[in-house]
C-alpha cells in the first residue's frame, strides 16, 4: 500500500520546530546578555627628581609608592568582571612595583565574588580593597599621584566577608568580618571586624583586630562640591594599638579650569605616636598636582614638599647633611582602559 504524506502537516511541523528553535535561541541570547563580561585596567609610569637634594642619594618621603628617582614604573593591572543577574565576580591582577608593594603576594589586588541578595543588600567574599581612607591603590582613582601618610599607614586590602546595606537613597551601612589587615591567610587564628556608616557621600569607618596588627582605627572620608568647578575632599583618621599608632588629617581642594585640566592641592598633617618616644614626630606634607586628560591618557605634573617637626631629620639635603624637609618634582603618565 502506498503511504500518502500530508505535505501541509509536514510544513506545519517544520514551522513549529523552527519557531521553537528560534525562541530558544532568543531566550539563550537574552540570558547571555544578562551576564556581562568586561575587561578594564590601567598602566602608569613616571619621572621624578629631587629639588632640595641630589638624585644620587636614594631617599623618599616615606609614604607608599612613587619612591624611585629618574624614570620609573608604577603598575599594570587588568580587571575582569563577570556580572550576572544577581551574582558576579571580580578579578583584579597587578604587576609592577606599585602593585607588588600593595598586594603582599599572589599578584592579586582584588579577587571576590558577590551576591545581590536583595535590592538593598549585597554580600561580598574574597579579597577587596579597603573601605578606610580617601585614597586608593590604583592611581586612576586618586587626584594626586604620590600618596598620603594616612593612606600609607592604614590598611590596603582585606580578605573576608562583608555585607553592604542600602538603607535609603542617602544612608548606607557596611559590616565585615575579615582576617587581620593585609593578610591573605589566617595563620595566627585572629580575625578583625569592620564597619562603615555612610550618609550623602560622607563616610565614618571603623576597624578593629584586638591588637594583632593595626589595632583600632576610626576614619572619616568625605567631600563637598562647593561649586561646579571646585571640590573639597576631606580625610581624618586616628589609630591606636596599645599605645602605638598615628593620627592626622588631610584636605584636598581641587579646581577644574576646563573639561581637560584640573589643579589640586593635598595638605596633610600627620603624626605618629608611641609610648617609647617622648615627643610624637609629626610632618606637614604639601602636594600640588595638575591633571591633564587626553582621551584615556592622564598627565600629572606634581610638586611635593614634606617637612618634619620636633627635630626629626629623616632626609638629606643637596650637601648630604641631615635635613627635616624634602621636596621633589615628578610627572606621571596614567592610561586607563
Amino acid at each position: 500500500m502506498k503511504t500518502i504524506i500530508n505535505t501541509k502537516y509536514v510544513k506545519n511541523i517544520f514551522a513549529t520546530g523552527l519557531l521553537l528553535f528560534t525562541a530558544a535561541g532568543v531566550v539563550a541570547q537574552e540570558e547571555e546578555e544578562s551576564k556581562k563580561v568586561s575587561i578594564s585596567g590601567s598602566v602608569d609610569a613616571y619621572y621624578q627628581t629631587n629639588l632640595s637634594a641630589s638624585d644620587t642619594t636614594p631617599q623618599s618621603f616615606g609614604s607608599s609608592f612613587a619612591n624611585e628617582l629618574g624614570f620609573a614604573l608604577g603598575m599594570a593591572n587588568i580587571i575582569a568582571t563577570y556580572e550576572g543577574e544577581k551574582t558576579g565576580v571580580v578579578a583584579d591582577v597587578v604587576f609592577g612595583p606599585r602593585g607588588e608593594e600593595a598586594v603582599g603576594g599572589y599578584n592579586l589586588n582584588q579577587l571576590y565574588a558577590y551576591w545581590n541578595v536583595s535590592e538593598g543588600t549585597t554580600l561580598t567574599m574574597g579579597r577587596f580593597n579597603t573601605y578606610l581612607g580617601y585614597e586608593v591603590i590604583s592611581p586612576v582613582g586618586n587626584f594626586n599621584y604620590s600618596t598620603s601618610y594616612l593612606f600609607s599607614s592604614g590598611p590596603f586590602s582585606h580578605v573576608g566577608l562583608k555585607a553592604d546595606f542600602a538603607l535609603s537613597d542617602d544612608l548606607s551601612l557596611m559590616l565585615a568580618v575579615m582576617n587581620v589587615t593585609d593578610t591573605n591567610n589566617n595563620l595566627t587564628g585572629a580575625y578583625s571586624a569592620g564597619a562603615q556608616l555612610g550618609y550623602s557621600g560622607q563616610f565614618l569607618n571603623f576597624y578593629y583586630d584586638g591588637g594583632e596588627a593595626l589595632g583600632f582605627e576610626i576614619d572619616y572620608t568625605g567631600g563637598f562640591d562647593l561649586s561646579d568647578e571646585f571640590f573639597l575632599g576631606i580625610n581624618a583618621a586616628y589609630a591606636d594599638n596599645e599605645g602605638e599608632g598615628f593620627s592626622g588629617a588631610a584636605l584636598y581642594p581641587q579646581y577644574a579650569t576646563s573639561d581637560d585640566f584640573s589643579i589640586g592641592l593635598r595638605g596633610e598633617y600627620f603624626s605618629t605616636r608611641s609610648d617609647l618616644i617622648e615627643d610624637d614626630p609629626s610632618v606637614l606634607a604639601l602636594t600640588l598636582t595638575g591633571s591633564y586628560s587626553v582621551d584615556n591618557l592622564i598627565i600629572k605634573p606634581e610638586i611635593r614638599l614634606d617637612s618634619w617637626g620636633n627635630d626629626v631629620e629623616p632626609y638629606f639635603d643637596a650637601d648630604g647633611a641631615a635635613s627635616k624637609s624634602l621636596s621633589s618634582f615628578l610627572i606621571a603618565a596614567i592610561y586607563s582602559f
